[in-house]
């Protein structure tokens, strides 16, 4: 919904691909079957901010249907000023919780107050701008790393948080052990790519990879090696 950037792509003879397909074999099946990796950035922090607040705990269905009424209600463009002119009673009557309507009445407010709050932030390691975020109220790690996978373009992080990675994590190793350090030590491979390993894992849900059975089947003929 948010205002988009150009698009970037990573081809099957990419650098940064052929090392995830060199470093994992389950990977790299879901890589050569998908194809070419193509994306653009969110290029307005605010908006992606809010839209990431409202989809928190909730279903892509039900966080487009919330995030549509609030763009409805703000004429088609999020714009912290805007934003700030809703009351409580007209973001509530859109489906938003009493905590969610706090958050980003308050983001609104500090993006007024500090326009260029975000202008920093790609001089900033991506353990920095986790610890700046997360100070701020309604923001964890979760949308954290989201924001730095998809407007910062980070290359390597993990987003063992989200439940969309999970599920395909779960699917391509066939595994319900989510535990993070047991995640971390079997993604370690990915590195300095996590970032576009999740968007292939991502990749496989949106195009309902994981209920192709031909693939499936492929995948689980491949022996996963020991986890060190």
């Amino acid at each position: 919904m948010g205002r988009r950037g150009s698009e970037t792509t990573y081809t099957l003879e990419s650098p940064e691909v052929q090392a995830l397909c060199d470093s994992d074999a389950r990977l790299s099946l879901l890589i050569r079957h998908y194809g070419d990796l193509t994306y653009s950035l969110h290029t307005d922090e605010f908006s992606f901010f809010v839209e990431t607040i409202i989809g928190q705990m909730l279903s892509n269905k039900a966080a487009d249907a919330i995030a549509t009424r609030l763009y409805e209600l703000c004429g088609s463009e999020l714009k912290p000023e805007t934003v700030s002119t809703l009351d409580i009673q007209a973001l509530r009557g859109i489906g938003l919780s009493g905590l969610k309507t706090d958050y980003i009445l308050q983001m609104a407010d500090r993006m007024i107050e500090s326009p260029d709050y975000f202008s920093g932030f790609n001089a900033e390691s991506d353990n920095e701008i986790i610890r700046r975020l997360t100070a701020l109220r309604g923001i964890g790690s979760w949308t954290a790393k989201m924001y730095l996978i998809f407007v910062l373009d980070r290359l390597d992080v993990l987003p063992h948080e989200d439940g969309a990675f999970l599920q395909a994590y779960k699917w391509i190793y066939d595994t319900d052990d989510v535990r993070p350090k047991q995640i971390e030590k079997r993604c370690t491979r990915w590195s300095p790519y996590s970032s576009l390993a999740a968007r292939y894992l991502y990749c496989a849900l949106d195009e309902g990879l994981t209920r192709d059975a031909g693939l499936c089947e492929k995948l689980y003929e491949i022996k996963l090696k020991d986890i060190e």
